[in-house]
Formats: structure tokens, sequence, C-alpha cells
């Protein structure tokens, strides 16, 4: 029995040491677990604000994009005025080009011609001067024309009423584009704030799949831990039956017969390890 104790007593100390390893290993992996904690739930936050962030820029876009709808009715409405008006003015002016003559626009069609002839035609220099004499003409008789309609009072009134709804079709498309550009501005906030959310989310189920990780490694040393402290506990009792053993038999050696423990014996000095069942059999034994 004398010479198991040691040995018995130096596997108890290794456990000891095995348990204080798992321990300190467990504890470590704890703390990481706080910190991937921490860094998940910190990313989740991030993502709540960029989602909310992007819903207020969509609300604003979606009311934006009403506002330009109404602005373009507008404009449209307006469009259509100016289209009138200037049907109605060509009209006025028809009535009152003086009869009898080329209408106006008879004239400027002509001229057009003429001015395209000379840009894009290789001529003689006297037909050259006859083509830059007609057009001066024709230009001169359009001025003149346009003079006369531009001094009647009725077609002054008119023109002025065409050019304030032509200022109001400007400033409805002015309205438009203004809504539409601001209305983009919140889209493409919008859909920034949307990706950096995806990323976002994308980095917290790292996080997450890290401390889970994490957590099953503690719990595995944790598990360990409570092992060899429960095999410390068995060693601590059977070294204390052993020594009560040998206080009760003043130092006097038991023998035991039984071949269960003498088996279990020889495997303990074969350095096998024992189970704390085998302990307790050679401890019942009178082996310890």
């Amino acid at each position: 029995m004398s010479e198991l104790l040691p040995d018995l007593e130096t596997r108890r100390d290794d456990a000891n040491i095995e348990a204080d390893r798992h321990r300190h290993r467990r504890d470590e992996l704890n703390a990481k677990t706080k910190e991937w904690i921490e860094k998940r739930d910190s990313l989740n936050a991030q993502v709540r604000q960029h989602i909310e962030e992007a819903a207020e820029h969509r609300t604003q876009r979606d009311s934006l994009n009403e506002a330009v709808q109404g602005a373009k009715t507008e404009r449209e409405t307006w469009n259509r005025k100016v289209s009138e008006l200037l049907d109605e003015l060509n009209r006025l002016r028809r009535r009152k080009t003086p009869k009898g003559g080329v209408p106006l626009e008879k004239l400027k069609r002509d001229l057009h011609g003429l001015e395209f002839r000379q840009q894009t035609s290789v001529l003689a220099v006297d037909k050259e001067r006859d083509l830059i004499e007609q057009i001066a003409r024709l230009r001169a008789e359009i001025k003149g024309r346009e003079k006369i309609l531009e001094e009647d009072e009725e077609v002054q009134a008119l023109q002025v009423t065409v050019n304030e709804t032509k200022e109001m079709a400007e400033h409805h498309h002015q309205e438009v584009t203004r809504l539409a550009d601001e209305a983009q501005v919140h889209h493409d906030a919008m859909v920034s704030l949307y990706e950096q959310a995806d990323a976002a989310r994308l980095e917290a189920d790292k996080a997450q799949e890290q401390f889970i990780k994490t957590k099953m490694m503690a719990d595995k040393e944790h598990l360990k831990h409570i092992d060899f402290i429960h095999e410390v506990h068995d060693y601590d009792k059977i070294i204390h039956g052993m020594r009560a053993k040998a206080r009760r038999s003043k130092g006097g050696k038991e023998v035991s017969t039984k071949e269960e423990a003498q088996l279990i014996y020889e495997r303990f000095k074969n350095g096998e390890k024992l189970s704390t069942e085998d302990l307790m059999v050679l401890q019942k034994s009178g082996y310890l």
C-alpha cells in the first residue's frame, strides 16, 4: 500500500493541473464569447439604424415622386395652353396679313430653302450673287410683314399671353426637374443604406457563428475541467482512505487473495490508468 500512495498522489496532482489548465482555457474562451456577442450586437444595431434611415429616405422619395407627377400634370396643362395659344396667334397673324400676298409662312419656307441652297451648293459668281439678292429681298419682306403684325395691338396682346403661358410651362418644367433630382438623391441614399445594412448583417452573422463556435469550445473545456475535478476528488477519497487504513493497521500489511484485485494491481504496476471503480476494488480488497 505504501508504494502505491506516492503514485496516486502524483496522479492526483497531475489531474489537478489538468483541471486548472482546462479552467483557464474555458475562462479565455468565455471572455472571447463576450467579445463576439458585443460585436454581433453592435453590428445588428447598425443594421437597424441603416434600415430605419433607409425607410425615412424611401418615404421622402415616394412623397417627392408624387409631387413630380403633380408637377408633370401641371406642366402638360400649361404646354397644352401654349400650343392652343400659338395656334390662335397663328390664325390671328394670318387674318391680319394683307390679302392677295404670299402667306408669311410660305415666305419663311422659301427663305429657309434658299439659305440651305447657299450653304450646300457650289455656284458660279453671278448665280451666287442672284441667290444672295433673293435671300435679302425675302428677309426684308418677312421683316416688314412681321413689323406690321408686331405693331398690331391685338397681336401684341395675344403674344404677351403666349409668352406668359410659356413662362408658366417652363416654371412647371423646372419644378419637375427639381423634384425629380431631389427624389433621386433620396433614392440613392436609400439604396446605399440598404447595401450598408446588408454588409453589416453579413458581418453580424459571421460574429454569431464565431460566438457559437467559441461557446461550444468553452463548454467542452468546462466539461473537461469538471471531469478532472471529479478525478481529483476521487483520488482524494482513495488517498484519504489509504492513510486512514494505514493508521488503523498501525503499519501492518493487508493481503487480498481476490483474483480481480490482483489483476487490477498488476495493471497499475504496469503503468495503466485505473478508473475510480478499479481504485475502489483495490481499497476494499486491501491493496489501498
